[in-house]
């Protein structure tokens, strides 16, 4: 029998990347649109909504542990991609679970719960004041080797540029003033709905939105970086010349393997037609290390790629088995103390790096948006300079003599740096 709405305490966990908590935001606005009562405390709860990670193997044990330890005493219900791939084994395995459910299976979840599904309602915005993430497309159409994505989420679907626009424009309404475009290929966009690429038309309408300051885009697949792009970034006055694009490898033979569309020849290329047109622009990026056929000589040089200094940014993962893949018939032959070991190489060579860089950064002037204060003390303002997205890039610790508030542009002066954090003071005058 369905819960009585009156009895419903309801505390929402959301695992795993943005993308997944914008699915959790649109469930937020759904629960309390029908009448749910939301809990910060999920130990206040009476029932436990999951929304899991399926992506990779730390992600799923993450999911597992938060399962199974809400499982025991309170109603749990779970959602997303892990239950996508995993539904029936996770049935089987964690039968005290009392409903599993899909990605985007939120009116489901409320007719499970008794409630009413409520029409155009808006999600709750989680992130600070700051910055919010716009969720452009659902799906990815690409083939990489290693990559699950495409069976859990399905193929590639553009939201609308009018729904995007109308989007943006509640979340300006909200005071944000920093807006992420996020999917699995933000270069994508369009193809689908409109027979060609159409980011930049999408870009041109949301500059044109009031309150929005900064424009991020993330996950660029290589390939379609084109020049249009650069050029209408370097131009804009409010998309940031950041790019993040995953490379995954620069070893021919490992790119090949893992189904890239692309050799080191072109991410070369790539780099330099993007400092050439934007010398200041930020590059983050992504690798994986421990790749079935990546050799010693592979790794050396993927390490002395990372050596010549292009990236602010870079997160590296080491390979994860996954099933239904290409390159599950590959094998793991890696061992998982290997792949350690070569991922926390690059993360050595990556540190000095951005030390350099940082000192680069002394005494120079910039913008900080304001995303709040500290978590230990509550006391130290902190926020972001342009070339730091949230929750990946590091911090800056503001020395101010007044309040500062959550959303707030602040122009600052760089005093000091430790680790990927910037010690930053209010500039004077």
């Amino acid at each position: 029998m369905a819960r009585k709405r009156s009895e419903l305490k309801i505390g929402v966990i959301s695992l795993g990347c943005s993308k997944n908590l914008v699915d959790t935001e649109i469930l937020l606005g759904k629960l309390k649109s029908a009448g749910a009562k939301l809990v910060d405390d999920p130990k206040k709860a009476n029932t436990i909504i999951i929304n899991t990670c399926g992506f990779i193997n730390p992600a799923k044990e993450e999911a597992i542990d938060y399962i199974l330890e809400y499982a025991e005493n309170k109603k749990v219900i779970v959602m997303g991609c892990l239950v996508e791939r995993y539904k029936e084994e996770l049935q089987k395995e964690i039968p005290e679970v009392q409903a599993y459910f899909g990605t985007e299976s939120w009116d489901q979840i409320l007719e499970f719960l008794g409630l009413k599904k409520v029409e155009k309602v808006q999600r709750i915005l989680t992130t600070p004041k700051s910055y919010a993430y716009l969720k452009i497309s659902e799906g990815c159409n690409r083939l990489c080797s290693f990559c699950a994505i495409p069976s859990i989420r399905g193929k590639y679907r553009s939201k609308s540029i009018q729904e995007l626009v109308e989007e943006a424009k509640w979340i300006a309404e909200n005071g944000v003033k920093e807006l992420c475009l996020i999917s699995q290929d933000t270069t994508y966009y369009g193809r689908d709905l409109y027979g060609k690429n159409a980011l930049l038309k999408l870009l041109e309408k949301l500059e044109d939105i009031e309150g929005i300051e900064w424009v991020r885009l993330l996950y660029f697949y290589p390939t379609d970086v084109s020049d249009e792009l650069i050029d209408y970034i370097k131009n804009s006055s409010k998309v940031l010349p950041y790019f993040d694009i995953p490379l995954q490898h620069v070893s021919n033979r490992v790119l090949k393997s893992m189904r890239r569309g692309y050799g080191k020849d072109f991410v070369e290329g790539l780099v330099e037609r993007i400092f050439s047109k934007i010398p200041n622009a930020v590059l983050r990026t992504s690798f994986i290390v421990g790749y079935p056929e990546e050799d010693t000589k592979d790794f050396e040089e993927l390490i002395e790629f990372v050596q010549k200094g292009y990236f602010h940014w870079v997160g590296v993962f080491s390979y994860s088995h996954e099933d239904g893949t290409f390159a599950e018939s590959l094998g793991d032959p890696i061992p998982d103390e290997e792949k350690e070991r070569r991922r926390a190489l690059i993360y050595e060579v990556q540190s000095e790096i951005i030390k350099e860089k940082y000192r680069g950064l002394l005494g120079k002037s910039f913008r900080m948006l304001v995303d709040g204060y500290d978590e230990e003390m509550n006391i130290v303002p902190v926020g972001r300079l342009w070339f730091q997205a949230p929750e990946v890039d590091g911090l800056c610790y503001l020395e101010a003599e007044r309040l500062v508030k959550e959303g707030e542009m602040v122009d600052v002066v760089v005093k000091d740096f430790k680790e990927l954090d910037l010690l930053v003071e209010e500039k004077s005058g």
